[in-house]
């Protein structure tokens, strides 16, 4: 255990567990507060989560390298402020307009830690432990997507349908996560970070003197290649909120659609660690295909039942595909990119993968009719396809 679970690993689960109890407390609930309270039209719901996450995706490319170049802390705890700052702004705006700038502000603010976060979690950290590094924080990021929800259901009930009482009480586990930062360890930088047996880069310059983006270059076609395949996988798999609006539309209530995104996040959070572990002792490939093939069961199935006790049992097939595949993909990552390239190499990966949900949205959006079913269905084939191209290479390897 002490092998991996280091300080920082600790810390900076606690520290994303407690910011995800904030964001998830207001997901449910926002779409409400837009459009029955400040009286926003739906379209106008989508083009702000759209805003902030496209802000999101371009924030982590252009943050990556600087992660790789300048210590990683301060991006870190610049992050985690900025996105306590916008709940702030969101819990006081009067206006839609408001509101798209504090989800602006807090996706930014995503944007800024995640690469370097994820690169200071592997510091130090062999290659054959990081799934369980990454299964283990997004395992507590996740516990934070369950009671957040849960304390927001709780809460509005309570409050009498109160919403904006709830979007200060966001604000605490926000602020208290920032608090949490300053107990991150970072070595010392003397110079600039090489690989191990290297003083100098592979252009053979020194990293510190290079321009930002010149390590981008350098990182090794491994990498490209495995993030072109995983990037182009999310082309298809489009917003969860998408499938919020699937479940509400074969039958599920308010609290119907907020207790399934709980049980949702409750199945992720619960095999995340059991899949990173997993992903330490057979090819990363195969578990992320193991979570593809969930992908398409949930997809296929979402688009085809109209029956709500298959749709939950489909739900956690879903929560499982999230499970195998996302803390998977970033220990993948990891051990494709030498130690003085790690947040350069989260930041593209995760930048792109944003804007590739964010197309995914855009085309589900327009296909999806009165239903949903073919842009579910879609998604779900192409999604069995990718699970066959990764699983298939892996079998033929290890039975031929």
């Amino acid at each position: 255990m002490t092998g991996w679970l280091t300080r920082n690993v600790r810390v900076l689960s606690a520290v994303s567990f407690l910011q995800d109890v904030a964001s998830e407390l207001l997901y449910p609930l926002l779409p409400i507060y837009l459009t029955a309270v400040l009286g926003a039209p739906p379209a106008v719901v989508g083009a702000i989560e759209g805003a902030a996450e496209g802000a999101a995706s371009l924030t982590k490319v252009a943050v990556g390298p600087l992660g790789d170049r300048f210590a990683k802390r301060p991006l870190i705890a610049t992050g985690y402020g900025m996105a306590a700052l916008g709940k702030v702004i969101v819990a006081v705006a009067a206006a839609w307009p408001g509101v798209l700038a504090g989800r602006v502000v807090d996706r930014l603010g995503k944007g800024i830690r995640g690469a370097p976060r994820d690169a200071l979690l592997v510091d130090g950290i062999d290659n054959s432990l990081r799934g369980k590094v990454f299964g283990f924080h997004r395992a507590m990021d996740t516990l934070g997507a369950v009671v957040g929800p849960l304390l927001g259901l709780a809460g509005y009930e309570l409050l009498d349908h109160q919403i904006p009482p709830l979007l200060y009480i966001a604000i605490v586990p926000a602020v208290l996560s920032v608090f949490l930062v300053v107990l991150v360890r970072e070595p010392r930088r003397t110079g600039p970070r090489a690989p191990a047996g290297q003083e100098r880069s592979d252009s053979g310059g020194d990293t510190a003197r290079q321009p930002i983006f010149r390590g981008l270059r350098q990182l090794p076609r491994r990498y490209w290649r495995a993030t072109t395949l995983l990037v182009a996988f999310g082309v298809v798999n489009f917003p969860d909120a998408l499938l919020l609006l699937r479940l509400n539309e074969i039958g599920f209530g308010v609290v119907e659609v907020i207790l399934a995104y709980v049980g949702y996040n409750l199945v992720y959070a619960l095999a995340s660690f059991p899949a990173g572990v997993l992903a330490d002792k057979v090819p990363r490939s195969a578990v992320f295909g193991v979570g593809l093939v969930f992908f398409a069961v949930g997809y296929i199935g979402l688009g085809s039942t109209t029956d709500p006790v298959t749709a939950w049992v489909l739900i956690a097939a879903y929560g499982m595909f999230t499970a195998c595949t996302d803390g998977v993909g970033k220990a993948w990552i990891s051990t494709l990119a030498g130690a003085d390239q790690q947040a350069s190499a989260q930041g593209v990966f995760q930048g792109a993968s944003g804007f590739a949900v964010l197309a995914a949205g855009v085309w589900a959006g327009l296909l999806w009719g009165g239903d949903g079913r073919l842009p579910l269905l879609i998604s779900g084939v192409v999604g069995a396809c990718f699970a066959v191209a990764l699983l298939v290479p892996v079998a033929f390897r290890r039975f031929r």
